[in-house]
């Protein structure tokens, strides 16, 4: 059985619906940028409440992997809304596809380095590890990034990382990047230790993460439900963080049966411990938020290391019209 067919059937047992209403409802598809998992909670959390549903919306959610198609499928016009970043907004602009992102689910990115417990005191520090196990992606974007923040880290050490922990566990002086939600726990298991983290976004490496991203022309015909559909996800997210998020968790399991209880929990605590969701901006505006001047920071950032060029209008990348407007604070603890 087909994930998101298992995940709208898993659904319909969850909601206590009004069938007589489903004929009025807006059907649109998220495509999510990988498996499903705890950090795609608050969309799960609005399936399986029947939040998208007060909303007017049926919503069908696309769980993404390993060479996903969803972001050419937002472009084709095969889906409608798309979880995306910041990196990749702004190139859009830069290449002149009008996508447009409407909301920040994560004001932090969860991406991570690790090392060996106890070998490094401070994130500069790291600079002096025997190699450094990076993704190309990370080499060329967050990387290029540390080197001018210290340069002390140099490209030589270097070691293109192969999705398996091995080279980082044989070598207590190295350091790899990571996911927070999911490769410290991963490597706990595998180990039997805890690896140190250091959150990039705590070093100053701050773009907007987990987006929700439209095509331009497509917001444009039908603003009302791109607006509902940012205000259930907030309420979702608000839901599963704060609520009873068991139903959402079996839709998660449902679209991805490797997942277990033990990773979702883990997931959630960590992303509240390090306020990935409800951090900043969030805390006072809403889940979602987004402002001029956090684009506009993280992009001059990415230009002063080379990593964008100058000129590009970051501006065309988003909007705020839909966000920061203190949906859900109320069920914030």
């Amino acid at each position: 059985m087909h994930a998101s067919i298992k995940t709208t059937i898993l659904a319909a047992m969850a909601l206590a619906a009004t069938p007589a209403f489903a004929q009025d409802l807006d059907k649109v598809t998220f495509a999510t940028n990988w498996l499903a998992q705890a950090e795609h909670g608050g969309y799960y959390q609005a399936v399986a409440d029947g939040t998208y549903e007060k909303y007017g919306l049926d919503v069908t959610i696309m769980q993404g992997g390993p060479q996903s198609p969803g972001r050419p499928l937002l472009v084709s016009g095969g889906v409608q809304f798309y979880m995306g970043g910041a990196t990749g907004a702004i190139n859009a602009v830069k290449e002149g596809i009008p996508t447009i992102t409407l909301a920040a689910i994560f004001q932090k990115d969860p991406q991570i380095l690790m090392s060996h417990p106890g070998k490094f005191a401070t994130f500069p520090e790291l600079a002096g590890a025997s190699k450094y196990i990076l993704s190309a992606d990370g080499f060329t974007s967050y990387f290029t990034w540390m080197k001018t923040e210290w340069p002390e880290f140099v490209d030589e050490k270097y070691e293109p990382y192969q999705f398996n922990p091995a080279s980082f566990l044989a070598n207590d002086m190295a350091i790899q990047q990571g996911y927070l939600t999911s490769e410290p726990l991963s490597i706990e298991r595998e180990a039997g230790f805890a690896p140190d983290v250091w959150l990039l976004a705590d070093q100053g490496y701050h773009p907007y993460s987990t987006t929700i991203e439209a095509m331009k022309p497509w917001v444009e015909e039908n603003p009302d439900i791109a607006k509902r559909f940012v205000e259930a996800t907030i309420v979702g997210w608000s839901n599963y963080l704060y609520g009873d998020n068991a139903a959402a968790n079996d839709l998660i399991k449902a679209d991805n049966p490797e997942m277990t209880d033990d990773q979702i929990a883990y997931g959630i605590e960590k992303m509240k411990e390090y306020g990935i969701v409800v951090s900043g901006d969030a805390e006072t505006k809403g889940i979602g938020c987004m402002t001029d001047a956090g684009w506009t920071d993280f992009y001059n950032s990415m230009v002063e290391v080379g990593v964008f060029e100058a000129g590009i209008d970051v501006s065309q990348a988003y909007t705020t019209e839909y966000v920061c407007q203190g949906l859900g604070v109320d069920l914030f603890k």
